[in-house]
């Protein structure tokens, strides 16, 4: 039988996935210097609730409170082989600034040689007509610290005082986790799923053994590592555990890291940025490589709403 890969460029011989790397690095500055001003109404995002990564982007803009200030667009969460699609329904619409129909023109728009797969998040810049950066690492720090003269919001998800720290926590997290669960889903070998498979869960257990005396991965205060791992603790039951057979345990078997979840869940404004339709829908609909008849599974009964239990920590 031969076996297909979600996305066959990015597979190695040995069955293992290999993601591309973000093809736009501008940075949108402060003072303008970069060519990209932060002003209001400039820019505009392009997100799925579906899409980790992307949903990293929409928590720092909630956080900062920069929903004035950068508007956004949702694509349909189901996405074929034209890639993304701009289509009225419930939690997701029509690109209001472009009328595009398809992600893939704002990337044709910016390098019309661009052959690529086309991701989620974009900032598109109105006044230059083309994609500012589609890299969401970026796009955290940008909104975390160029728009401030714009907020109201005191928010600092990146202080001086921990950035070595913060940054070589966020690569673990991504090597073992982030990715760690799509380096599961999409292999195409017994080895290569094996492989990440143990190194994720080798990775929970000792973020679960790091939350047990400390409230946030850093202590009383969240930074931006916190909202990297939370994009993947909140999808894991719902979709990495089986649809990605990430089957070992789910969150909800670790007392701290789902104590941990609901916490960051229920900060002011979170709950707003998740929409579990959109990512199960997402994730069973569109890998029909991995789940094809397509059916939606109904569950899992979780309550993110209960007490966390962890105010005590510090």
């Amino acid at each position: 039988m031969e076996i297909q890969a979600q996305f066959p460029d990015e597979q190695s011989p040995a069955g293992e996935f290999t993601r591309q790397p973000d093809s736009f690095r501008g940075w949108v500055t402060a003072d303008g210097s970069s060519g990209y001003p932060a002003v209001a109404g400039r820019y505009h995002l392009y997100v799925s609730w579906a899409c980790p990564w992307a949903h990293r982007t929409i928590i720092v803009r909630k956080l900062k409170q920069l929903e004035d200030v950068v508007g956004m667009t949702v694509v349909d969460p189901i996405r074929d082989e034209r890639g993304w699609a701009f289509r009225e329904g419930a939690g997701h619409s029509i690109d209001p600034i472009n009328g595009f129909q398809f992600l893939r023109e704002a990337y044709h728009a910016t390098d019309p040689n661009y052959i690529g797969r086309m991701t989620v998040p974009a900032l598109w810049d109105c006044v230059t007509k083309r994609i500012v950066t589609n890299s969401d690492d970026d796009l955290m720090r940008i909104f975390n610290n160029e728009f401030d003269h714009l907020t109201k919001s005191q928010v600092d998800l990146y202080p001086d005082g921990l950035r070595q720290e913060i940054d070589e926590l966020n690569t673990f997290i991504y090597e073992n986790v982030n990715n760690g669960v799509y380096r599961a889903g999409f292999a195409t070998s017994q080895h290569a799923y094996e492989r990440a498979a143990r190194r994720l869960f080798s990775a929970l257990d000792q973020l679960e053994a790091r939350l047990a005396s400390r409230r946030y991965l850093f202590g009383l205060e969240f930074v931006e590592t916190d909202w990297r791992l939370f994009v993947t603790l909140v999808r894991f039951d719902a979709v990495y555990h089986g649809h990605f057979k990430c089957n070992v345990r789910r969150i909800i078997d670790y007392p701290n890291l789902f104590g941990y979840l609901k916490d960051l869940y229920q900060t002011q404004g979170i709950a707003d940025t998740v929409n579990f339709d959109h990512i199960k829908r997402h994730y069973y609909m569109t890998h029909d490589d991995i789940n094809p008849t397509r059916i939606v599974p109904i569950g899992p009964s979780q309550d993110l709403t209960t007490p966390h239990g962890r105010d005590h920590l510090i």
